[in-house]
């Protein structure tokens, strides 16, 4: 799931190279953290939250195979 956010991510910004993604395992979940650089973090979230939505739709269905519950988080 971190190199899904993370290719995604980096095709979106300008600045590929300060993407960061972080993924932390519980139970039957997965939180993965997606940090990118703050001039480009509108570019990740999107005129009302729709590329963040759509981001998580993505890896949501991905991770629907392996029957585990991913949060993406998208921090400054």
């Amino acid at each position: 799931m971190k190199e899904l956010v993370e290719v995604i991510a980096k095709s979106l910004v300008d600045h590929p190279e300060e993407v960061v993604v972080t993924e932390t395992e519980h139970d039957k979940s997965i939180v993965i953290e997606l940090r990118v650089a703050q001039m480009d973090m509108g570019k990740v979230i999107g005129k009302q939250g729709r590329i963040a939505k759509a981001i998580r739709s993505v890896v949501k269905a991905a991770a629907s195979k392996e029957d585990r519950k991913v949060i993406v988080e998208i921090m400054q």
